[in-house]
């Protein structure tokens, strides 16, 4: 199938689950719709911030089985907010302003991901073992100061932090839905100017310096919005380790090409597919028995280790 027929078609899917979404079993019209639609906003965002921030960092690591989740960045975002609750408690106004609370935490995060870049991405023999196992080890440090801080703070406040620490589809931080959507809008738009430049930059450092590309401030750029990208999902929902990888793969499947055009649109649809769908499965066939995050993170899991399994047989031979 022609790839413009493939990202139609793909297109055609998540509007009808959207629709389906919106219109199932509806009550009342006036309170029903705009809730939903709220809920979906906030899922739409949350699925293209995942999807474009992984099909950018799998360019620029030029390895399609690492995300910024992977590496750790949505578990440095959650130590963070547990630090900022630890040393100023809940009732901060770093905590009570949604907004100001986002800034800052995204602040944190840039500063993060140009010091890993700094250190890793400028490396002349870098090692793309060395920088999952780097990323690895930071989240794992990440995850252990914030369970630390945890068993020290009062029990309230720990409820707080328990609620941010894991994924939610039915208490999405709306307060944050506005700034996020024009971020959102505004990244993404930069990204898109930049398609035909990552495209290049997929065949490697050394290509792409030979045709042209001012790679390392590319690289920087790229990283700086990936952080705000991972920051945005993480603030609306919560952390989801796997479903960068997963839509991602699925979308390089899907469109088999090296095209960004393809891959940023085809990765944006199959997250808004796999997102908003798997939600209308976990309230209205689960009745909410099961947690949509634990569904992808299981999924995702088992297709990386596919993947790992995959990339070992290659290299063997």
């Amino acid at each position: 199938m022609h790839k413009k027929h493939t990202l139609l078609l793909i297109a055609i899917m998540a509007t009808g689950v959207i629709a389906l979404f919106l219109t199932y079993q509806i009550g009342n019209w006036e309170y029903t719709v705009p809730s939903r639609l709220k809920k979906v906003l906030a899922i739409t965002l949350t699925g293209g911030a995942i999807a474009f921030s992984s099909v950018v960092f799998q360019t620029l690591t030029n390895n399609r089985i690492l995300t910024p989740s992977i590496l750790g960045l949505d578990a440095l975002y959650l130590f963070l907010q547990t630090a900022i609750i630890y040393l100023f408690g809940s009732t901060n106004m770093f905590i009570t302003n949604k907004n100001l609370n986002f800034f800052l935490c995204v602040g944190l995060m840039i500063f993060f991901s140009v010091l890993l870049y700094t250190v890793m991405f400028k490396r002349k023999n870098k090692n793309i073992f060395l920088l999952l196992l780097v990323g690895i080890v930071f989240g794992t440090l990440f995850r252990s100061l914030s369970s630390f801080m945890e068993m020290l703070i009062d029990p309230n406040e720990f409820q707080v932090v328990q609620d941010q620490s894991f994924a939610s589809f039915n208490q999405i931080n709306t307060d944050i839905l506005l700034i996020s959507s024009i971020l959102f809008v505004v990244l993404c738009l930069y990204i898109w100017r930049f398609r035909s430049i990552l495209d290049v930059m997929s065949l490697g450092k050394e290509h792409a310096v030979n045709l042209g590309i001012d790679y390392d401030r590319t690289t920087k750029k790229m990283l700086i919005i990936i952080a705000v990208l991972v920051s945005i999902a993480t603030a609306l929902v919560g952390p989801i380790t796997f479903l960068g990888l997963l839509v991602v793969n699925v979308a390089r499947e899907l469109f088999r090409t090296y095209k960004h055009t393809y891959l940023l649109i085809g990765s944006f649809l199959v997250s808004v597919i796999a997102l908003v769908g798997g939600v209308f499965l976990v309230e209205k066939v689960f009745h909410f028995q099961t947690p949509l995050s634990v569904m992808i993170d299981l999924v995702g899991g088992l297709y990386f280790i596919y993947l790992l399994l995959k990339e070992s047989r290659s290299w063997s031979r």
